[in-house]
């Protein structure tokens, strides 16, 4: 069981990060733009690993060296900020469905990338689980139903948001060399905050901050989806190949597809379902090793 506690880390950040849509569209209906939320995340996510690592992480609040804040630099503006403005102009130009599928081009960008600069093997297997994960992802956001008017600058905007998505598994693995998984965590959103802030000028919005409604939500997205999501993973990014890391976390769009189906009455069919199944399958297919399974016939089993 304690060799797959890495992969229920993953699982585990990945499905609160499938739960975002609940915090999201109460914060939309409110007044908040898409790029006001993602700055409401990061904010409020490092408010609470400042006060969590005051408390709990103080010797890991500082960096051995001062330019490794290249490594947060990476996770925090090159991953987090600009994924998330890609994945929502997207969203607003080629719809929900397209921006879902091309964000979920990053297992792909991962287990090319782990190649590249991480050294990790690239076999048949991972070949393979990318390939059932894209499919997957595409069956679940049913784009065959889309009528959604993609264009060529719309579609690389989107693959901009799965590259993006993808580096921080690179740039978190270069990281984990050296710091602890609340350090990069507290760094990757407190470097985030330091970018988005001045860009979408957050201050001027306080107003909005003003309801009860809006406060909550705001430091529920901050902890749950956010914190708690990016620790877990960021803890089983330890000992799991960053392109492995990247397959399992595909379960997040089944979750919200659940969240989707349950909480907002979304549609669900046959195509969805069997997309999940196509996740799911390429999540366990990279972690469990069918030969080493097998029992032997000249052994027998042993209790």
């Amino acid at each position: 069981m304690k060799k797959y506690k890495p992969a229920l880390f993953i699982t585990s950040g990945a499905a609160l990060w499938g739960i975002i849509a609940l915090f999201v569209r109460e914060l939309g209906e409110l007044g908040f733009s898409a790029m006001e939320i993602v700055t409401v995340r990061v904010m409020s996510a490092a408010f609470f690993l400042f006060f969590l690592g005051i408390f709990s992480y103080r010797k890991e609040m500082k960096l051995s060296q001062w330019y490794d804040i290249r490594y947060f630099i990476g996770t925090g503006i090159f991953s987090i900020a600009f994924f998330n403005f890609c994945y929502f102009t997207t969203m607003n130009q080629a719809g929900v469905s397209i921006a879902v599928i091309l964000l979920y081009t990053a297992p792909a960008f991962v287990t090319v990338l782990s190649f590249l600069f991480l050294k990790e093997k690239l076999n048949r297997k991972k070949l393979i689980a990318v390939l059932t994960t894209i499919i997957g992802c595409a069956l679940i956001t049913g784009l065959s139903g889309s009528n959604a008017n993609l264009t060529a600058m719309s579609f690389l905007i989107g693959l901009g948001s799965g590259f993006g998505y993808a580096l921080y598994t690179i740039f978190g693995k270069f990281a984990l060399r050296k710091y602890s998984s609340y350090t990069v965590t507290f760094y990757t959103f407190l470097v985030a905050s330091a970018a988005l802030i001045p860009l979408t000028r957050i201050w001027e919005r306080m107003d909005l901050f003003l309801t009860v409604d809006a406060l909550l939500l705001s430091l529920g997205l901050g902890l749950i989806p956010t914190v708690v999501a990016y620790i877990l993973y960021t803890k089983g990014l330890e000992k799991t190949e960053g392109s492995k890391a990247a397959i399992i976390a595909t379960i997040e769009p089944v979750v919200a597809c659940i969240i989707g189906v349950a909480i907002f009455g979304e549609f669900f069919g046959f195509a969805q379902a069997l997309g999940a199944l196509f996740i799911l399958g390429s999540v366990i297919a990279v972690n469990v090793n069918i030969k080493k399974m097998s029992v032997p016939k000249d052994r027998g089993v042993h209790s």
